[in-house]
């Protein structure tokens, strides 16, 4: 019996030695000393098979190897366990007499400093926030917005339709109808988002950003839409930038204008930005049609309004000299270093 004492008593002694952390000191622990499958644990249970005149002795041998493991194994898991505590605090250790990490300053996406700027500025106007969702029905996409079914601009504008009904928005101009359906005059809201055309090249993407702007009240006319639009262009491309309005065509609008202003970049004189002309087109607008003030249920006899719609990619490319309206797109890092406002 006390040979047998002395075989596990020397086998945890050997068996120690080629522990290398407190894991393997746990793990250990239990082989021996589990009360169901350690080995001095399973001792206990051969008492019933030793003569009763030993089993004094037998179980007085077996508590005190166990209480002999518990130490040595104790002793042994403590001292594991502080020298991981120094290997931790080895791994951890500062030197404070090396340089700092410099930490790169980041800076907002180009279209996100524009959004940002066109929202302050007709804020600064009075404007109001409506952000519409970017799925949206047939009829307030076109219909609403006085463009039959077998109306030309529907052409014009190659939709991503996702059944008859739901489409994509080719514009944020229904949210005008939105607005002018739940809200009565005056009226005075910018929408911007994203909106999806099937249109792709250098100056075109089949999504891009789009910012409408929307005026309801009495007495409105061209020359309030002007004297906006000269405010927003000195604002957005410097002091002295004058706008000009051209007669164009929307199916929301009438009259409706292409809105130039006067090129920043050579003050008017014409160069290559400008093409020569000393103008840069740079949106669509307009006076409400009064089909759709009466779609909406507004009275075109007492109420006007004006629209216009602003590409932000358009007016990032112009503001910062971007030639491709895929840059805008990738996240290039060497793009995005150089625009900060």
């Amino acid at each position: 019996m006390n040979a047998n004492l002395e075989l596990i008593k020397q086998e945890i002694i050997a068996g120690a030695e080629e522990l290398n952390s407190s894991k393997e000191v746990y793990e250990f622990k239990k082989k021996f000393l589990d009360g169901k499958t350690g080995k001095i644990g399973l001792l206990m249970r051969e008492m019933k098979n030793i003569p009763p005149e030993q089993r004094a002795d037998y179980g007085k041998g077996v508590n005190e190897l166990k209480e002999w493991a518990l130490d040595f194994l104790g002793e042994l898991d403590a001292k594991m366990k502080e020298k991981e505590l120094q290997a931790r605090y080895e791994s951890e250790k500062l030197d404070i007499s090396l340089p700092a990490v410099e930490l790169e300053e980041g800076n907002l996406h180009p279209i996100t400093l524009v959004r940002n700027q066109l929202i302050d500025i007709f804020s600064g106007m009075g404007f109001e926030i409506f952000e519409g969702t970017e799925i949206e029905t047939d009829y307030y996409n076109f219909t609403a917005l006085n463009t039959p079914q077998d109306h030309p601009a529907r052409d014009m504008q190659d939709t991503f339709y996702l059944s008859p009904e739901f489409l994509l928005r080719t514009q944020t101009s229904a949210g005008q109808i939105h607005v002018m359906e739940k809200q009565k005059p005056p009226i005075k809201i910018l929408s911007p988002g994203k909106v999806f055309r099937s249109d792709d090249d250098a100056t075109h993407s089949p999504m891009f950003t789009q910012m409408e702007g929307l005026v309801v009240d009495k007495g409105i006319t061209l020359c309030d839409l002007q004297g906006m639009l000269d405010v927003f262009v000195q604002k957005i491309y410097g002091e002295g930038t004058k706008t000009r309005l051209r007669p164009s065509y929307f199916p929301f609008t009438e009259p409706s204008v292409e809105v130039d202003c006067s090129c920043f970049e050579c003050g008017g004189t014409g160069c290559k930005l400008c093409k020569g002309t000393g103008w840069i087109e740079i949106l669509g607008a307009g006076i409400v049609n009064n089909k759709v003030l009466e779609n909406c249920g507004i009275d075109s006899n007492e109420y006007s309004g004006l629209a216009f719609g602003i590409g932000i990619e358009r007016t990032a490319m112009l503001k910062y000299g971007i030639n491709n309206i895929k840059l805008l797109f990738e996240s290039d890092l060497r793009v995005l270093k150089q625009l900060n406002d």
